[in-house]
């Protein structure tokens, strides 16, 4: 079965019935999982691959509908209110500026050892993730504490380089990323922090995105209409999100983050 389907993807037309069907039905499940959580774009790259496309060609055309479901996400998180934009610049900043460096690097660097390192810690930030959410459930938070705890100084902006160049070299996880650095170093509930998430991703993609474009590994016709899935499935995980609350963001982020950590390291061997 796999493997008829693997010739199927590898020898059909992209612009056959069949295959836009698959396309914008993989990319719905994946704009509603990047929406939540995080991690599901490494199915694009399984897609696009499977299709016959080398790895930094499925990178690059992977780019076109994340930017455009978390544009939209964007837009339905600021409408409900739980999207900051002053904050949301300040670690859209950072995380594009690393994502230069990162997106440069993703054709010449072995990222075994970082993928080994994120498949350990990921795993554990999650553990804390809820453990600390549910610590705050019916804490009083002063308008002094939040200010302090939102002060973005320059471990805070270093850090969220770092996140913006891995977010550079592969989007995949990039988002669990911002949402832990937004909610440790931040002090953001969930909700908020997947929100910055959104938006920092609208500002450093299309620096990520331009390099992609620069180096012709960009293949226009599959990404378009992969964007119109992720666009879709990203616009209903945004209502899911905002009428469903906290919680289901977390239990989201908990299952993305178990199966990120076994991809990650199940992929070494």
């Amino acid at each position: 079965m796999f493997t008829s389907l693997a010739d199927y993807l590898l020898t059909s037309n992209p612009f056959s019935a069949g295959i836009i069907a698959i396309l914008i039905g993989v990319g719905i499940f994946v704009g509603f999982v990047n929406t939540l959580a995080g991690m599901a774009t490494a199915l694009s790259y399984a897609l696009f691959m499977a299709m016959g496309m080398p790895i930094n060609v499925a990178n690059g055309t992977s780019r076109v509908g994340v930017l455009a479901q978390f544009a939209v996400s964007s837009v339905v998180f600021k409408k409900s209110g739980y999207l900051d934009l002053g904050l949301g610049t300040k670690v859209g900043i950072p995380v594009a500026i690393g994502s230069i460096a990162g997106a440069q690097a993703a054709a010449v660097l072995n990222p075994a050892v970082m993928e080994v390192a994120m498949g350990i810690m990921l795993p554990i930030m999650a553990v804390l993730l809820l453990y600390s959410q549910k610590g705050r459930e019916g804490r009083v938070i002063t308008p002094e504490m939040e200010k302090r705890s939102r002060k973005f100084g320059v471990l805070k902006f270093i850090a969220f380089v770092f996140i913006g160049a891995y977010g550079g070299f592969t989007h995949a996880g990039v988002g669990i990323l911002i949402i832990f650095g937004s909610f440790y170093m931040l002090g953001l509930d969930i909700l908020r922090a997947n929100g910055i998430k959104q938006f920092a991703v609208v500002i450093y993609t299309p620096l990520a995105l331009s390099i992609f474009i620069w180096h012709g590994q960009i293949n226009w016709p599959v990404a378009l209409i992969y964007a119109i899935g992720n666009v879709t499935g990203a616009f209903i995980a945004s209502k899911f999100a905002v009428k469903l609350g906290a919680k289901f963001i977390n239990y989201a982020i908990a299952l993305a983050v178990c199966a990120m950590s076994f991809w990650l390291i199940y992929k070494q061997f």
